[in-house]
């Protein structure tokens, strides 16, 4: 079996592994005394000679998953067999929770969404069949042997990404690792190698195989690396992103010399990068606030372009591809609000806003939360080079967050409700429930909205007049 010759550091590196994951030396033994080798493998030998560490680790062994679970139990604090039909039997001991695989050989059919599990003969056949040579390399336990037949080592000093074997059958045994392989470029700042990236454009349809599911989850990390801009151009450059997420490479309008407008698709990934990597919700608000601008751009004379309404239309394609792509429901509705009201402030600095206006978009933003989302977005999405303009834009959200922080100090703004509710409109006015309780209702919001707090009697006298108004009307008819 390959070894790679280890720097002084990388040694280092290894024999801090060992002290910092005791439980992986405790399994290995005994895995031994049974006659069956054990490896640490993948990502927690990777992010080692990163210099992180990870409370997840994975290990691969010769022994059948029948065999994996009887050395586990007893000795793990849990056992799960949830993965045992793909050779995968996972435990938890102490805080680390461990994921142990038969040495695996597996493949996707051509139609198929679910690899065909087949188990190979030793470490090396396993460490083949990973996606990249960074994730292939493995440490024996409990000899401390390091294992590196494919060179991940070199790579991972290198910043490359590279397939263990050609990256036309590594893609086709998991199509997912296309989309897998921007995810890494994004999150450990990493170039692809050439042929990968011939090979994914070239084979990017065979992503249509893979659950939305799967490839929702390289997308959360994606959209959250620190090179997300590079992992983005590589799905848009191969074509692979029009396979689920369309709307970003449409973003790369075609700009002529005679209509001057911000490149969009630069734009998003700016945006992006000025929120929160630490927020998913905001993350993916950012990357998609301005989707519905290709479908409403409009040209003038005077080489002005427009795209009026583009956060309506937005909201509404977010909603439909974040469906597609599986999102939980409440997220899908967190990111399309985001999308929706991202432009509602740049009105702010036209004109004074009232308090009315002011609780209209605290409240429109639903949730302190989804307030401060708001506002995130809204800062990032000035990436004018204009410096006074810029700047106005900047004074002036500080003077709008400074009025919302005046108007919590007075009253009730980040959930306003009306002064009566349904049942006291009922028993005011002498009504049986129906929608015009619910017409009620929104009226006295609408007021609390415009007008600030108001006493209970002064919702009541409100409510008289609006009602002999709706009978005027009705007598008028």
């Amino acid at each position: 079996m390959a070894q790679t010759a280890l720097t002084a550091e990388q040694e280092r590196a290894l024999v801090q592994l060992v002290a910092v994951y005791p439980v992986a030396d405790e399994l290995g033994r005994r895995f031994a005394a049974a006659g069956h080798e054990l490896y640490l493998v993948g990502g927690t030998v990777r992010d080692t000679f990163l210099g992180r560490r990870q409370d997840d680790l994975d290990f691969a062994t010769s022994a059948a998953p029948a065999d994996t679970e009887a050395l586990l139990r007893g000795w793990a604090d849990a056992v799960w067999l949830t993965g045992a039909r793909f050779g995968t039997i996972s435990a938890a001991k102490g805080s680390y929770k461990l994921e142990i695989t038969t040495f695996r050989a597996d493949a996707y059919t051509l139609d198929s969404r679910h690899p065909e599990v087949t188990y190979a003969r030793d470490m090396d056949a396993d460490l083949s069949r990973r996606d990249f040579t960074i994730n292939a390399m493995a440490l024996s336990l409990p000899e401390h042997r390091f294992v590196d037949p494919f060179g991940g080592l070199g790579d991972l000093r290198d910043g490359l990404l590279r397939t263990p074997v050609e990256p036309e059958t590594s893609f086709s045994d998991d199509p997912l690792r296309m989309v897998r392989m921007a995810r890494f470029v994004a999150v450990l700042d990493a170039r692809a190698d050439e042929a990968a990236v011939k090979a994914a454009a070239a084979m990017a349809d065979r992503l249509d195989v893979i659950s939305a599911e799967r490839i929702r989850d390289e997308l959360d990390r994606l959209v959250c690396g620190p090179a997300h801009a590079a992992g983005f151009d590589l799905l848009v450059d191969t074509g692979l992103a029009d396979r689920f997420l369309p709307e970003l490479g449409a973003l790369r309008m075609q700009r002529d010399p005679i209509h001057h407008h911000k490149d969009v698709y630069r734009h998003t990934l700016a945006v992006v990068d000025g929120v929160p990597a630490d927020d998913l919700v905001l993350r993916l608000a950012a990357l998609l606030h301005d989707v519905g601008k290709p479908a409403t751009r409009e040209f003038h004379p005077g080489g002005k372009v427009t795209f009026h309404h583009h956060e309506v239309v937005g909201a509404r394609m977010t909603r439909k591809r974040m469906a597609a792509l599986r999102y939980p429901k409440d997220t899908i509705e967190q990111v399309a609000q985001l999308v929706l009201l991202h432009l509602r402030f740049h009105g702010y600095p036209e004109g004074e806003w009232t308090d009315g206006a002011v609780r209209r978009y605290v409240n429109d933003a639903g949730s302190p939360e989804q307030l401060v989302r708001l506002n995130r977005l809204t800062r990032a999405d000035v990436t004018t080079r204009n410096r006074r303009k810029a700047e106005r834009l900047r004074r002036a959200m500080g003077d709008l967050e400074e009025r919302i922080s005046d108007l919590r100090e007075q009253e009730e703004v980040d959930r306003i409700r009306p002064a009566l509710d349904g049942h006291q409109i009922m028993a005011h006015l002498g009504i049986e429930p129906g929608p015009q309780v619910g017409r009620a209702w929104r009226m006295l919001k609408e007021a609390r909205l415009e007008r600030g707090p108001m006493t209970a009697d002064e919702a009541r006298a409100l409510l008289d007049t609006w009602t002999a108004a709706q009978a005027g009307l009705s007598d008028n008819l």
